[in-house]
């Protein structure tokens, strides 16, 4: 059984404290990859797809630059050229291997329900995905490793300290033994490097906050719902989970 990386992204704001009221929702989300696979077929595959888009492998794609055609992306601008362009990213998201899990947190319901005890929604959305994320690599000692975006130093330093408790104290079907076993450290990487896991896990995560709240979705949540970890067959607990559920 191959090591396995969980690369993690974000859509929307974690502050409870405002809301935007188009996107009131939170997801941490992610892409769970075979080790040798990442640095291998995906990474040659996203630099392949690069080169036949913008002649080079430097492009790092983050759908915000995407959506207002800038840092690199400019061309897309001409609506031919971005049909296109969708065209052939589908296409790769649709081909390369990868498991998506995700949390999708409410925040107005979240604050409704649990008022000054609500839990930070990045804080709250890890503890889910660690869960996940060592149901999928087993009892395997050191099988798996996080990759996440750092954000502020202030935030990183939270996300570190919520680290550790989760290796000390577990999550409520997961112990810290078993997951400071399975998973051998949290890695924080900067958002200007160029990875090809990190940007597949930037591509996943707004799409399905657009699904989860019911917006008009397009083909590429298609194919990530045909992506998300199951069992028995369904996706909604496994490789989803809507929080506060109903």
């Amino acid at each position: 059984m191959s090591r396995k990386l969980l690369f993690l992204d974000e859509s929307g704001n974690h502050d409870l404290g405002t809301s935007d009221p188009d996107y009131p929702i939170f997801v941490l989300g992610g892409v769970i990859v075979d080790r040798d696979y990442a640095g291998g077929p995906l990474a040659e595959s996203m630099k392949r797809f690069k080169r036949e888009f913008f002649g080079t492998e430097e492009i790092i794609l983050h759908t915000a630059d995407i959506v207002r055609n800038k840092n690199g992306v400019e061309s897309l601008i001409e609506p031919t050229r971005r049909r296109q362009f969708y065209e052939g990213l589908n296409s790769l998201m649709r081909d390369l291997e990868y498991q998506v899990v995700a949390c999708a947190i409410l925040k107005g319901e979240h604050v409704a329900r649990f008022g000054a005890d609500a839990l930070d929604p990045y804080l709250l959305s890890l503890n889910v995905l660690v869960e996940r994320f060592c149901f999928e690599i087993g009892d395997m000692a050191n099988g798996g490793r996080i990759l996440a975006e750092r954000r502020s130093r202030v935030l990183d330093h939270d996300l570190e300290i919520a680290w550790l408790n989760l290796r000390i104290n577990g999550t409520r079907f997961m112990s810290g033994r078993k997951i400071e076993r399975r998973i051998d450290r949290l890695v924080l990487i900067e958002k200007h490097r160029n990875i090809a896991g990190s940007q597949l896990a930037d591509l996943v995560v707004s799409p399905i906050g657009r699904a989860v709240l019911g917006k008009p979705t397009r083909e590429d949540w298609e194919i990530i719902e045909q992506k998300f970890r199951r069992r028995d067959g369904r996706y909604d607990g496994p490789g989803l989970v809507v929080l506060p559920k109903k």
